[in-house]
């Protein structure tokens, strides 16, 4: 009886050292998982951020299905997943790839890639295909041009906006305000942009300036290159994603190999 009643005692005695070591372990996972939530926050609200191109908007710099590293580092530090952000000292450089929040509110400002073309100041036009800035041609090897040397979109700034349907009303009516000798001047603290394929690129030509405050960045290197239709990669459609790319374990000559690690 003494030597059952001593092995009781003893095991009441472990059971609370027992219990404490699962608690203690439990309470550094949930630390060790905090801050890996935190890094993550820090990262993605202030350094880089991953993007997959969903439109052709800028071939052929960067095309569909593109998995980019976008750089935020100086542009813009905010909340994941939240409205709250707040610009920081770069400024986006004429010709430079930026993306950003498009200025079109009742589509949920949706995120964009698209080439500054017009920073404050600038004076901006189009005779064709021909974009002129400050009254000099500007040089743009990288756009995407239609075979017959033609814009489908016509001179810019449109003699009349308020006669093209293409311009949003809001841009079309606030637009002539804009214009000094039939040049486009940007305004303080906004850019015009415009997609690298010209003839299928919905910017600053149909919805008007991106404001400074849009700014998010920047892309760096693009880490996966996959062929897949459009709307694979559109919002929403993560059951089709999640399916590319079971397919491309299968199938992986639908990555394009060639553009993995292309820099910008």
């Amino acid at each position: 009886m003494k030597a059952e009643t001593e092995e009781r005692v003893a095991a009441k005695k472990k059971e609370p050292a027992t219990a404490s070591t699962a608690q203690q372990r439990i309470w550094r996972e949930v630390v060790s998982w905090f801050w890996v939530i935190l890094a993550f926050l820090f990262i993605e609200g202030t350094l880089v951020q991953a993007r997959v191109i969903p439109s052709g908007s800028m071939e052929n710099t960067v095309l569909i299905g593109d998995h980019l590293i976008v750089s935020r580092i100086g542009f813009d530090a905010g909340v994941p997943f939240t409205p709250y952000h707040v610009p920081l000292w770069r400024n986006p450089k004429r010709q430079e790839i930026i993306v950003f929040r498009a200025p079109l509110p009742d589509e949920g400002n949706p995120d964009f890639i698209k080439r500054c073309i017009g920073i404050p100041g600038d004076r901006i036009k189009m005779v064709g295909e021909q974009v002129y800035v400050n009254g000099q041609p500007l040089n743009e090897p990288y756009v995407r041009r239609s075979p017959d040397g033609t814009s489908a979109f016509g001179h810019f700034p449109p003699s009349d906006p308020s006669m093209d349907g293409r311009l949003r009303p809001e841009w079309a009516a606030e637009l002539p305000q804009h214009v000094v000798n039939g040049e486009l001047v940007v305004p303080p603290g906004e850019y015009f942009m415009m997609g690298d394929n010209r003839d299928n690129s919905y910017d600053s030509r149909y919805w008007g300036f991106v404001p400074r405050d849009n700014i998010i960045g920047t892309p760096v290197i693009i880490y996966m290159s996959i062929r897949a239709p459009e709307e694979v990669w559109d919002p929403g459609h993560l059951g089709d994603r999640f399916a590319t790319y079971l397919e491309v374990i299968i199938h992986p000559g639908e990555v394009r190999w060639r553009r993995l690690f292309h820099t910008f």
